[in-house]
């Protein structure tokens, strides 16, 4: 399965080649967030990036969708996420902090100017709002959130800079995510999240998660 994943990537990243074309000299991974803040005071340069970012996503859209709306209940969307935690995201499947070998593959194959186009375009995407199936249990994840979820992330489940919108995922995504943090084989070394879905229950996580997700 693993040499699948690596010939599929690579398979991928062949037909994306010619979209994978930067603006211009590619930014330094210490400058690499100097180098975003000015393209987005820049109407001009992000006007150019954003339109790069719309080409790289074309390749991107076979798993995240269209407008990064994600059609598969275990990929998540990416519209309307935060730039700043889009950009920490891509760091870290490039480093290792973040494991899985398609997207590190497809992140390490990225120049800087196209990361932060792709992040900026995803960054102004509108998110499709899910309806709420499970109302009561949506309810009771309002709770859950209020007590656990929103100094971080907002009562409206927007986040901020670094840290990730969740309004509007789907409900499947981020019960495997929160579930993913409890386990102390997880890979997703944050010490803030691990605390807290660790005082979570079963029906905790399912409950917050019905609501996350209808969130707009």
């Amino acid at each position: 399965m693993k040499i699948l994943a690596t010939l599929a990537a690579a398979t991928v990243l062949m037909f994306a080649s010619p979209l994978l074309r930067a603006l211009g000299p590619q930014a330094g991974p210490a400058d690499l967030d100097a180098h975003l803040a000015a393209i987005q005071r820049d109407p001009r340069q992000y006007d150019a990036s954003w339109k790069l970012g719309r080409k790289v996503a074309a390749v991107c859209a076979n798993c995240h969708g269209e407008g990064g709306n994600s059609t598969k209940p275990g990929v998540p969307n990416l519209a309307g996420q935060n730039a700043g935690y889009l950009m920490e995201q891509m760091r870290q499947f490039s480093d290792g902090r973040r494991r899985f070998e398609f997207m590190e593959g497809m992140i390490k194959a990225m120049n800087e100017d196209e990361k932060i186009g792709m992040v900026l375009f995803y960054a102004s995407q509108p998110v499709v709002q899910q309806p709420v199936e499970r109302r009561e249990l949506a309810a009771r994840g309002q709770q859950v959130y209020l007590g656990n979820c929103f100094p971080c992330h907002g009562d409206d489940g927007h986040g901020q800079a670094t840290i990730a919108r969740i309004a509007g995922q789907h409900p499947e995504y981020l019960v495997a995510r929160l579930k993913r943090y409890r386990s102390p084989e997880g890979s997703r070394a944050n010490p803030q999240m691990v605390q807290r879905a660790r005082m979570l229950s079963e029906s905790d996580i399912d409950a917050v998660a019905a609501y996350v997700s209808s969130m707009p």
